[in-house]
Protein backbone atom coordinates (compact mmCIF):
# COMPACT_ATOMS: atom_id res chain seq x y z
CA UNK A 1 0.00 0.00 0.00
CA UNK A 2 3.06 2.57 0.69
CA UNK A 3 4.04 1.90 -2.45
CA UNK A 4 0.94 3.16 -4.40
CA UNK A 5 1.07 6.09 -2.36
CA UNK A 6 4.46 6.92 -2.96
CA UNK A 7 3.89 5.93 -6.65
CA UNK A 8 0.62 8.48 -6.61
CA UNK A 9 2.90 10.96 -5.28
CA UNK A 10 5.45 10.88 -7.20
CA UNK A 11 2.96 11.22 -10.37
CA UNK A 12 1.41 14.11 -8.73
CA UNK A 13 4.27 15.90 -7.94
CA UNK A 14 4.86 15.28 -11.68
CA UNK A 15 2.12 16.91 -13.25
CA UNK A 16 2.55 19.41 -11.02
CA UNK A 17 5.64 20.42 -11.93
CA UNK A 18 4.48 20.12 -15.79
CA UNK A 19 1.55 22.12 -14.98
CA UNK A 20 3.70 24.95 -13.63
CA UNK A 21 5.15 24.99 -17.24
CA UNK A 22 2.59 25.18 -18.90
CA UNK A 23 1.22 27.84 -17.12
CA UNK A 24 4.39 29.96 -17.73
CA UNK A 25 4.05 29.28 -21.52
CA UNK A 26 0.74 30.09 -21.29
CA UNK A 27 1.33 33.55 -19.53
CA UNK A 28 4.69 34.41 -22.01
CA UNK A 29 2.41 33.25 -25.28
CA UNK A 30 -0.83 35.33 -24.15
CA UNK A 31 -2.65 32.12 -23.83
CA UNK A 32 -1.70 28.71 -24.79
CA UNK A 33 -3.74 25.71 -26.33
CA UNK A 34 -1.81 21.48 -26.81
CA UNK A 35 -2.24 18.29 -27.66
CA UNK A 36 -0.85 15.15 -26.39
CA UNK A 37 1.39 12.59 -28.56
CA UNK A 38 2.36 9.42 -27.89
CA UNK A 39 5.95 8.77 -28.41
CA UNK A 40 6.69 5.64 -27.30
CA UNK A 41 8.50 4.46 -23.90
CA UNK A 42 9.54 7.90 -23.52
CA UNK A 43 6.36 8.69 -22.67
CA UNK A 44 3.79 11.93 -24.11
CA UNK A 45 4.57 14.64 -25.99
CA UNK A 46 2.86 17.68 -24.96
CA UNK A 47 3.21 20.48 -27.82
CA UNK A 48 1.96 23.57 -27.18
CA UNK A 49 1.05 26.50 -28.96
CA UNK A 50 0.54 30.36 -27.70
CA UNK A 51 -1.73 32.32 -29.37
CA UNK A 52 1.44 34.88 -30.04
CA UNK A 53 2.45 31.68 -32.70
CA UNK A 54 5.19 30.27 -30.39
CA UNK A 55 5.40 27.00 -29.85
CA UNK A 56 7.17 24.38 -27.60
CA UNK A 57 6.84 20.92 -25.81
CA UNK A 58 7.77 19.02 -22.83
CA UNK A 59 7.60 15.06 -22.26
CA UNK A 60 5.34 13.45 -19.97
CA UNK A 61 6.46 10.12 -18.37
CA UNK A 62 3.01 9.04 -19.24
CA UNK A 63 -0.37 9.96 -20.56
CA UNK A 64 -2.45 9.97 -17.50
CA UNK A 65 0.46 12.34 -16.48
CA UNK A 66 0.37 14.56 -19.34
CA UNK A 67 -3.08 14.76 -19.10
CA UNK A 68 -3.10 15.71 -15.67
CA UNK A 69 -0.88 18.17 -16.29
CA UNK A 70 -2.82 19.67 -18.62
CA UNK A 71 -6.00 19.70 -16.48
CA UNK A 72 -4.47 21.27 -13.96
CA UNK A 73 -2.82 24.15 -16.17
CA UNK A 74 -6.21 24.49 -17.72
CA UNK A 75 -4.33 23.80 -21.40
CA UNK A 76 -7.40 23.45 -24.12
CA UNK A 77 -6.14 20.19 -25.82
CA UNK A 78 -6.70 19.19 -29.40
CA UNK A 79 -7.56 15.35 -30.74
CA UNK A 80 -4.99 16.16 -33.96
CA UNK A 81 -2.11 18.81 -34.54
CA UNK A 82 -3.53 20.05 -37.59
CA UNK A 83 -6.25 22.62 -39.22
CA UNK A 84 -6.98 26.15 -37.61
CA UNK A 85 -4.78 24.67 -34.96
CA UNK A 86 -1.42 23.70 -36.62
CA UNK A 87 -2.22 27.04 -38.43
CA UNK A 88 -1.46 29.05 -35.76
CA UNK A 89 2.47 27.85 -35.41
CA UNK A 90 4.66 30.66 -36.20
CA UNK A 91 7.97 29.46 -37.65
CA UNK A 92 10.73 31.80 -38.26
CA UNK A 93 14.37 31.20 -40.16
CA UNK A 94 15.83 29.09 -37.59
CA UNK A 95 13.30 26.66 -37.79
CA UNK A 96 13.64 26.44 -41.40
CA UNK A 97 17.17 26.11 -41.62
CA UNK A 98 16.92 23.35 -39.11
CA UNK A 99 14.21 21.44 -40.94
CA UNK A 100 16.12 21.84 -44.31
CA UNK A 101 19.25 20.70 -42.24
CA UNK A 102 17.52 17.63 -40.68
CA UNK A 103 15.47 16.63 -44.09
CA UNK A 104 17.61 17.18 -47.23
CA UNK A 105 21.26 17.60 -45.28
CA UNK A 106 21.06 21.43 -45.57
CA UNK A 107 23.06 23.63 -43.57
CA UNK A 108 23.03 23.10 -39.35
CA UNK A 109 22.35 25.68 -36.84
CA UNK A 110 24.95 24.45 -34.32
Amino acid sequence: MADTKQADTKVERKAAKLAKQIRAFSKKHGGAEGQLAYIGQMGTRIVLVGEDGGWGDLVAPTLPVAQQAAEKAGLTLHDEFDGEFAAKVVTGPYEWTRMAGIQIGGPSNG
